[in-house]
Protein backbone atom coordinates (compact mmCIF):
# COMPACT_ATOMS: atom_id res chain seq x y z
CA UNK A 1 0.00 0.00 0.00
CA UNK A 2 1.32 3.36 -0.91
CA UNK A 3 1.90 6.22 1.84
CA UNK A 4 -1.16 8.18 0.45
CA UNK A 5 -3.34 4.98 0.38
CA UNK A 6 -2.20 4.36 3.67
CA UNK A 7 -2.76 7.66 5.13
CA UNK A 8 -6.37 7.64 3.26
CA UNK A 9 -7.21 4.21 5.19
CA UNK A 10 -5.94 5.42 8.66
CA UNK A 11 -8.22 8.82 8.22
CA UNK A 12 -11.14 7.38 6.92
CA UNK A 13 -10.86 4.99 10.25
CA UNK A 14 -10.30 7.88 12.36
CA UNK A 15 -13.25 9.58 10.93
CA UNK A 16 -15.50 7.01 11.24
CA UNK A 17 -15.07 6.55 14.60
CA UNK A 18 -15.97 10.10 15.46
CA UNK A 19 -19.20 9.91 17.93
CA UNK A 20 -21.94 11.69 16.90
CA UNK A 21 -22.02 14.47 19.36
CA UNK A 22 -18.55 15.06 18.41
CA UNK A 23 -19.16 15.16 14.92
CA UNK A 24 -21.74 17.52 15.27
CA UNK A 25 -19.66 19.82 17.72
CA UNK A 26 -16.91 19.87 14.63
CA UNK A 27 -18.77 20.36 12.11
CA UNK A 28 -20.67 23.23 13.78
CA UNK A 29 -17.80 25.11 14.68
CA UNK A 30 -15.99 24.96 11.32
CA UNK A 31 -19.07 26.51 10.07
CA UNK A 32 -19.10 29.10 12.68
CA UNK A 33 -15.01 29.80 11.52
CA UNK A 34 -16.27 29.92 7.82
CA UNK A 35 -19.11 32.42 8.20
CA UNK A 36 -16.69 34.62 9.92
CA UNK A 37 -14.04 33.92 7.12
CA UNK A 38 -13.82 37.30 4.74
CA UNK A 39 -13.82 35.22 1.55
CA UNK A 40 -17.23 34.06 2.64
CA UNK A 41 -18.42 37.01 3.26
CA UNK A 42 -17.47 38.69 0.05
CA UNK A 43 -18.59 35.41 -1.94
CA UNK A 44 -21.86 35.56 -3.91
CA UNK A 45 -21.41 32.28 -5.89
CA UNK A 46 -20.57 28.89 -3.40
CA UNK A 47 -19.25 25.43 -5.05
CA UNK A 48 -19.55 23.22 -2.29
CA UNK A 49 -20.08 19.16 -2.29
CA UNK A 50 -23.39 17.57 -0.58
CA UNK A 51 -21.42 16.05 2.09
CA UNK A 52 -21.48 12.81 3.46
CA UNK A 53 -20.98 11.66 7.02
CA UNK A 54 -18.06 12.11 8.46
CA UNK A 55 -17.24 14.67 6.28
CA UNK A 56 -17.51 18.07 7.26
CA UNK A 57 -21.34 18.84 7.19
CA UNK A 58 -22.17 21.44 4.49
CA UNK A 59 -26.16 21.02 4.89
CA UNK A 60 -25.82 23.52 7.65
CA UNK A 61 -23.35 25.76 5.08
CA UNK A 62 -25.66 25.69 2.29
CA UNK A 63 -28.49 26.52 4.34
CA UNK A 64 -26.38 29.56 6.07
CA UNK A 65 -25.71 30.62 2.09
CA UNK A 66 -29.21 30.38 1.18
CA UNK A 67 -30.04 32.29 4.18
CA UNK A 68 -27.24 34.71 3.46
CA UNK A 69 -28.64 35.54 -0.04
CA UNK A 70 -25.79 33.86 -1.97
CA UNK A 71 -26.14 31.10 -4.64
CA UNK A 72 -25.05 27.62 -4.33
CA UNK A 73 -23.54 25.06 -6.91
CA UNK A 74 -22.94 21.94 -6.08
CA UNK A 75 -20.88 18.97 -7.77
CA UNK A 76 -21.92 16.79 -10.63
CA UNK A 77 -19.25 13.78 -11.38
CA UNK A 78 -18.70 12.57 -14.80
CA UNK A 79 -17.40 9.53 -14.40
CA UNK A 80 -16.91 8.31 -17.87
CA UNK A 81 -14.38 11.58 -18.19
CA UNK A 82 -13.93 11.80 -14.97
CA UNK A 83 -14.56 15.57 -14.78
CA UNK A 84 -16.91 17.75 -12.93
CA UNK A 85 -19.62 20.50 -13.54
CA UNK A 86 -21.35 22.55 -11.24
CA UNK A 87 -24.95 23.55 -10.78
CA UNK A 88 -26.77 25.98 -8.92
CA UNK A 89 -28.94 24.11 -6.47
CA UNK A 90 -31.98 26.31 -4.52
CA UNK A 91 -33.38 23.03 -2.32
CA UNK A 92 -32.20 20.08 -1.65
CA UNK A 93 -35.40 18.24 -3.63
CA UNK A 94 -32.75 19.18 -6.32
CA UNK A 95 -30.47 16.22 -5.71
CA UNK A 96 -30.39 12.64 -6.53
CA UNK A 97 -28.35 9.80 -4.98
CA UNK A 98 -25.98 8.54 -7.94
CA UNK A 99 -22.69 6.47 -6.61
CA UNK A 100 -21.37 5.77 -3.31
CA UNK A 101 -24.41 6.76 -1.59
CA UNK A 102 -23.59 10.61 -2.58
CA UNK A 103 -25.91 13.09 -3.28
CA UNK A 104 -25.82 16.21 -6.75
CA UNK A 105 -27.74 17.76 -8.37
CA UNK A 106 -30.14 17.12 -10.98
CA UNK A 107 -28.82 18.00 -14.22
CA UNK A 108 -32.77 18.35 -15.69
CA UNK A 109 -34.12 20.03 -12.78
CA UNK A 110 -30.80 22.70 -12.42
CA UNK A 111 -28.47 25.09 -14.25
CA UNK A 112 -24.78 24.55 -14.69
CA UNK A 113 -22.42 27.11 -13.22
CA UNK A 114 -19.09 27.69 -15.22
CA UNK A 115 -15.71 27.74 -13.32
CA UNK A 116 -15.62 31.68 -13.86
CA UNK A 117 -18.99 32.46 -12.45
CA UNK A 118 -18.10 30.58 -8.64
CA UNK A 119 -16.63 33.17 -6.45
CA UNK A 120 -15.56 30.35 -3.36
CA UNK A 121 -14.98 26.94 -3.85
CA UNK A 122 -14.80 24.83 -0.98
CA UNK A 123 -12.38 21.89 -2.28
CA UNK A 124 -13.22 18.82 -0.56
CA UNK A 125 -10.51 16.32 0.87
CA UNK A 126 -9.20 13.78 3.80
CA UNK A 127 -6.08 15.17 4.91
CA UNK A 128 -4.91 18.36 4.58
CA UNK A 129 -0.53 19.78 4.90
CA UNK A 130 -0.84 23.57 6.68
CA UNK A 131 1.08 24.57 3.38
CA UNK A 132 -2.56 23.48 2.10
CA UNK A 133 -2.23 20.58 -0.03
CA UNK A 134 -4.92 18.07 0.10
CA UNK A 135 -5.33 14.45 0.32
CA UNK A 136 -8.70 13.63 -1.68
CA UNK A 137 -10.74 10.79 -1.93
CA UNK A 138 -8.52 8.98 -5.37
CA UNK A 139 -11.27 9.82 -7.49
CA UNK A 140 -8.60 12.77 -9.18
CA UNK A 141 -11.87 15.06 -10.31
CA UNK A 142 -11.06 17.84 -8.57
CA UNK A 143 -7.40 17.49 -9.43
CA UNK A 144 -8.58 17.79 -13.49
CA UNK A 145 -11.02 20.99 -12.21
CA UNK A 146 -8.71 23.10 -9.83
CA UNK A 147 -6.38 23.79 -13.08
CA UNK A 148 -9.58 25.73 -14.76
CA UNK A 149 -10.52 27.75 -12.02
CA UNK A 150 -9.31 31.05 -10.68
CA UNK A 151 -11.76 32.20 -8.20
CA UNK A 152 -10.99 31.76 -3.77
CA UNK A 153 -10.22 27.95 -2.87
CA UNK A 154 -10.89 26.94 1.10
CA UNK A 155 -10.91 23.45 2.23
CA UNK A 156 -13.41 22.27 5.62
CA UNK A 157 -11.73 20.13 8.15
CA UNK A 158 -11.39 18.75 11.63
CA UNK A 159 -8.14 19.74 13.22
CA UNK A 160 -6.94 15.98 13.22
CA UNK A 161 -6.96 16.21 9.44
CA UNK A 162 -4.20 18.39 9.34
CA UNK A 163 -1.30 16.33 9.24
CA UNK A 164 2.49 17.21 9.17
CA UNK A 165 2.93 15.94 5.44
CA UNK A 166 2.65 13.82 3.05
CA UNK A 167 4.36 13.23 -1.10
CA UNK A 168 3.35 16.23 -3.11
CA UNK A 169 2.99 15.51 -7.16
CA UNK A 170 3.41 18.25 -9.74
CA UNK A 171 -0.35 18.48 -10.72
CA UNK A 172 -1.41 19.06 -6.72
CA UNK A 173 -2.80 22.55 -6.19
CA UNK A 174 -2.59 23.94 -2.59
CA UNK A 175 -5.91 25.88 -1.18
CA UNK A 176 -5.54 29.29 0.04
CA UNK A 177 -6.94 28.43 3.31
CA UNK A 178 -8.46 25.69 5.65
CA UNK A 179 -10.65 26.13 8.27
CA UNK A 180 -11.05 23.67 10.83
CA UNK A 181 -13.09 23.35 14.34
CA UNK A 182 -10.21 25.34 15.83
CA UNK A 183 -8.32 27.49 14.00
CA UNK A 184 -8.08 29.45 10.48
CA UNK A 185 -4.84 28.42 8.40
CA UNK A 186 -4.07 30.91 5.56
CA UNK A 187 -1.68 28.81 3.66
CA UNK A 188 -0.66 31.34 0.88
Amino acid sequence: MNEKNRIRKEMKEVLSGLSKPAYDDFSYKVAKNLYQHEDWIQAKVIGVTISKQPEVDTYQIIRKAWESGKDVAAPKCHPKTKSLTFHKINDFSQLESVFYGLFEPIIEKTIEVKPADIDLLIVPGLAYTREGFRLGFGGGYYDRYLPHYYGKTLSLAFDFQVIPEFAIEEHDIAVSTIITNNEVITTK
